[in-house]
């Protein structure tokens, strides 16, 4: 057997070390901007499925994903604080994400159960629009659950109160437990419930056990089954956002003005 030198062997290790690192970093930097692109293309699905325009695990190609986007969604900035839009801002470019972790563009946020720690000045809100009528309001919401963040979108009707839909495109859940945020079953129990009650106060939350039917029980969804903190997390969040801090005075702006705009 032949014997190498401990210096050979550190030697070779170093540049089997340093040559993956060179392939590894250059994959990084080629693919960033198809990653960054199919990052776009899933929000912009979970967008589509929320707004009805596409169903839960429908098959479409990058390009009729965005052709069906830019066809029917309006994307728009929306001043949190104000409920006004942004009109000079570019909601093509905005990621409030980073808004969000930069203090010039957030504020810290007061406190809250949906374990939100800053917020931004600005929100990106979309609207589903068909021969110029409003559809529906599509909300970005984004909150604690039990080991993650959950990122999502919620669609009310242009009444601003009934729900149209929710999904989430991003969290870290355990699969089978609180992961059932993605099943399109549980998903498929939330439109028609009431967001708000009588009072225009935020009401839906997600209980324990299974809820009525939405006419006899419109601000109840069932509990997701072995995850009481996610179903927690998710009605935390869901309310923090349709309230004061949310896009309360944005909803507000719009039923002041009778009507989605």
């Amino acid at each position: 057997m032949r014997h190498y030198s401990n210096a050979y062997v550190i030697g070779f290790a170093t540049a089997v070390c340093l040559v993956c690192s060179i392939v590894v970093s250059t994959s990084a930097v080629v693919l960033r901007d198809r990653q960054e692109r199919n990052k776009v293309l899933d929000r912009q699905t979970k967008v589509l499925v929320v707004a009805g325009l596409l169903d839960e695990g429908q098959k479409a190609t990058p390009e009729e994903i965005e052709q069906l986007f830019d066809n029917n969604i309006v994307s728009k900035i929306v001043d949190l604080e104000s409920g006004e839009y942004d009109l000079d801002a570019d909601a093509a470019s905005y990621d409030q994400r980073k808004a969000t972790k930069d203090p010039a563009l957030s504020r810290e946020a007061p406190a809250n159960k949906a374990g939100l720690t800053r917020l931004p000045e600005e929100a990106l809100v979309y609207q589903r629009v068909e021969q110029g009528q409003v559809l529906s309001i599509i909300l970005p919401v984004e909150g604690k659950g039990l080991w993650s963040t959950l990122y999502g979108f919620i669609a009310l009707a242009p009444d601003t109160r009934t729900i149209k839909g929710i999904t989430f495109y991003e969290h870290g859940e355990t699969p089978g437990l609180g992961g059932e945020v993605d099943n399109p079953s549980w998903k498929a129990l939330w439109p028609g419930r009431k967001a708000y009650d009588d009072d225009w106060e935020p009401a839906i939350e997600v209980i324990k056990g299974a809820a009525g039917p939405v006419e006899e029980d419109p601000y109840s969804v069932d509990g997701l089954s072995g995850s009481t903190l996610t179903s927690r997390g998710v009605t935390n969040l869901v309310q923090f956002w349709l309230g004061e801090n949310g896009f309360e005075p944005y909803l507000e702006k719009l039923r002041s003005e009778g009507g989605v705009s």
